[in-house]
């Protein structure tokens, strides 16, 4: 069975929470910051249907591709498309310093009059199209070109400047990346590297777009996912489609031939991250099932590992999206880097619990995980054990307290944090942690959901397997449809602190929620599908 019939067959069952999250944790999902490259783009505004998880069909607006795009971006993701119509928009990728063009040509029903596009932050000169109130708009048909200089990196949004009640709802926005030109010397040296090093002794690839996020060299990051938020009201989009079928083959501007569609009282009842709800959400970019929104939210990371979140409030309501684990530290926000007034070499962005997200404005931030501070070891390590010497390695401690040496860069505990290092959790089972532990687990089988419960506090099925004696109650990391051997990581919830905000069209768990999964480093986190 398909992954998503399996998941829309668990949301519509509603089954209970903790079956449901073991079984989303095992689909081959991945996340990056993925989209086209310029710095030129010729783009389609055009109609068509998404997906709900709930089965429903949405009739919807996007922007898409007009033609082949220049290319795409990162490389290292493969079965790409830009399709001519798509929720959010193609994100664009651009470097500081280049002129943008953007070529946008409306195919929307004749019945929905002019669209534009808006490039906030940015000193855009329009060429074509008809005068609006915003900016010039290409009318039905008719196209209309943006150009712009990337004055400096970071992220932004972009999104409709015409009837933007209706058109940015019915999904015309998208996002603007642009990469620093100069990259941070310290960004391609020292632990920077070493993380490459570690990544290339796993086989894994680098899904980065830079090594920086901005011009400065505290702005380093080894790993990025780009969510955009926004929600839907099922009855605006109805209307749109009933209204846009009655008045079809109408000619532009005659009387009669526009949409009469009221957009308040305002009721969403679908709440998206990249345009996709939950569980769909956490499928892989560029799935076929989902040809007019390509773009996941299902972020995987190894410990240590300094993970850019570029953050974007599209829709009409702020969303108090909730990373578990950690705070995040925002850089900036719209490609403003929040520097300190007394030391310009230090960042003064705030710490975050919650990354409120404001409508139209966008933000960047670095969110980590480490383990420090779990106080026990959580890779089961037994450094006195003969027999595993390589699975089961010491900690060395690096300036800062974690296992980064140049010994530690083929170690599945790279960036451990070596005060816990060989700490027990459990007083028993014994296994190759010694026991006399603080905790003592229960039966999973008794507490949980049996097999279900993915309860283990070690990290891989190594040490899973390390940490269990014959006769222990640790259940593995895993579950029936995640076993130990194809992953067992740490698991934190992504969601809404807006509870109707997790639901899609009133049935929990759905809309803006998603599983971070911290992987122990026998893992490959493969983001090209």
């Amino acid at each position: 069975m398909k992954a998503k019939n399996m998941n829309k067959i668990i949301l519509n069952a509603k089954l209970f929470l903790a079956p449901i999250l073991a079984l989303l944790m095992s689909t081959t999902a991945h996340a990056a910051a993925p989209g086209i490259t310029g710095p030129s783009f010729n783009l389609t505004a055009q109609a068509a249907y998404i997906t709900q998880p709930d089965g429903q069909m949405i009739y919807s607006w996007g922007y898409g591709c007009k033609g082949v795009p220049t290319g795409y971006a990162p490389a290292a993701i493969s079965s790409t498309f830009c399709n001519t119509m798509q929720i959010p928009g193609p994100t664009l990728i651009v470097t500081e310093g280049q002129t943008v063009t953007v070529t946008l040509t409306n195919g929307l029903p004749a019945a929905a009059g002019n669209t534009s596009i808006l490039f906030p932050g940015f000193n855009v000169t329009a060429t074509g199209g008809a005068v609006g109130p915003l900016t010039s708009e290409a009318t039905p048909g008719g196209n209309v070109t943006y150009s712009f200089k990337a004055t400096s990196p970071g992220t932004r949004a972009y999104y409709s400047g015409s009837q933007s009640d209706l058109q940015i709802e019915m999904g015309l926005y998208g996002a603007v990346i642009v990469l620093p030109a100069t990259i941070p010397s310290n960004c391609t040296a020292g632990l920077a590297a070493a993380n490459l090093a570690v990544e290339a002794h796993w086989h894994e690839s680098d899904f980065r777009l830079a090594p920086a996020a901005y011009d400065h060299a505290k702005t380093c990051y080894d790993r990025e996912y780009l969510f955009q938020f926004s929600e839907m009201d099922p009855n605006i989009h109805h209307q749109a489609d009933l209204q846009a079928a009655a008045k079809l083959g109408c000619v532009a501007g005659a009387p009669g031939c526009s949409l009469e569609v009221p957009t308040e009282p305002y009721h969403p009842s679908y709440f998206m991250i990249n345009g996709r709800s939950m569980p769909d959400d956490m499928d892989p970019n560029y799935a076929q099932q989902y040809p007019h929104q390509p773009y996941n939210g299902n972020p995987h990371m190894h410990p240590g590992e300094q993970v850019l979140l570029r953050i974007i409030g599209q829709g009409r309501w702020q969303h108090p999206f909730h990373e578990h684990g950690n705070h995040v530290r925002i850089l900036g926000r719209d490609g403003n880097l929040i520097l300190s007034q007394s030391d310009p070499n230090s960042l003064a962005g705030p710490l975050m619990f919650t990354t409120t997200t404001t409508p139209g404005v966008a933000m960047d931030g670095i969110f980590y995980w480490t383990g420090k501070g779990l106080n026990w070891d959580p890779y089961g390590h037994n450094s006195a054990d003969p027999v595993n010497a390589t699975s089961h390695p010491p900690c060395v401690p690096d300036a800062n307290g974690y296992n980064t040496g140049t010994a530690a860069q083929s170690a599945i505990n790279y960036y451990e944090w070596c005060q816990d290092h060989l700490k027990p959790l459990q007083v028993s089972p014994f296994g190759d942690v010694a026991g006399g532990g603080p905790a003592t687990l229960p039966d999973s089988n008794i507490l949980t959901n049996g097999a279900w419960y993915g309860g283990s506090p070690y990290l891989g099925p190594d040490a899973t397997t390390r940490a269990v004696g014959p006769t222990g109650s640790t259940p593995p990391s895993g579950t029936i449809a995640n076993p130990p051997s194809s992953e067992a990581g740490f698991a934190f919830m992504w969601h809404s602190h807006n509870e109707r905000e997790i639901t899609t069209n009133n049935i929990f768990p759905g809309g803006m929620m998603m599983m971070m999964l911290v992987d122990s480093r026998e893992f490959v986190i493969d983001e090209s599908n």
